[in-house]
């Protein structure tokens, strides 16, 4: 059954617009050594409340001149080196990530009154990695790959459509896809990353986690030893 859109409302105001949020205090004892681990504990909550593509996350860029660009993504991947999402190379993030690997990435999670808010780096992965998911996305997805030059012009709807079709004749159900040259994953490596937890009276908890680099001389088996301390932010 196609969706139906609501009927509006007349004149909506959003200044009237507000929710009390009630929830239990976010404390600093509670959270995890690092912040990976606590993502994990917050995401798995996510999911099991049955929320709407919790791995959904707004992903922020901007070229060397600092003009900031947004769009919703999809995380692909996560642990202990960070986040990861794919895409075209060539859209305009990826191009932005290439001249400033500087992002942000959020995670609205308004129905739990909760939002990660992550400052990083971002880095291509490798192609194997690439071509591992790859291999994962439903058939038409491979194909949507390569019929969409992402972010670049194109005159109508008909012309990417037909695109999918040639492609679909060429490559069809059953048939493995090449991964495009232009397409992969980054991943993005948090500088810190803060847990915002919605209260009553707009008295929120905001703990983030900072990474520090290990004195010198300290390291671990993987290289340098890093460190993570945390600090409350006024809501």
């Amino acid at each position: 059954m196609p969706h139906e859109n609501p009927v509006p409302h007349e004149n909506p105001d959003p200044a009237a617009m507000r929710e009390q949020y009630r929830s239990t205090p976010l404390l600093e004892a509670d959270l995890a050594p690092a912040p990976m681990e606590e993502f994990a504990r917050w995401f798995q909550a996510a999911v099991a409340c049955g929320l709407y593509e919790p791995n959904a996350m707004v992903v922020s860029t901007a070229t060397p001149e600092g003009r900031p660009s947004s769009r919703t993504v999809l995380m692909k991947a996560y642990d202990e080196r960070g986040f990861v999402f794919f895409t075209n190379y060539t859209s305009r993030k990826g191009r932005e990530i290439e001249a400033n690997p500087y992002v942000s990435l959020l995670f609205p999670w308004h129905p739990l009154a909760r939002q990660i808010i992550v400052t990083g780096t971002a880095a291509r992965v490798g192609r194997d990695e690439t071509a591992a998911y790859f291999r994962t996305r439903p058939h038409g997805s491979q194909l949507g790959a390569w019929a969409s030059d992402q972010s670049a012009l194109v005159d109508s709807r008909e012309t990417l459509l037909h695109r999918y079709e040639s492609l679909s004749t060429r490559y069809p159900e059953g048939e493995q896809v090449p991964v495009p040259p232009r397409w992969g994953g980054f991943r993005v490596t948090p500088g810190t990353v803060e847990f915002w937890q919605g209260h009553e009276n707009r008295l929120h908890d905001r703990l983030r986690y900072v990474r520090e680099q290990a004195t010198e001389g300290a390291e671990s088996a993987k290289g340098t030893a890093e460190a993570w301390r945390t600090e409350r932010l006024c809501p």
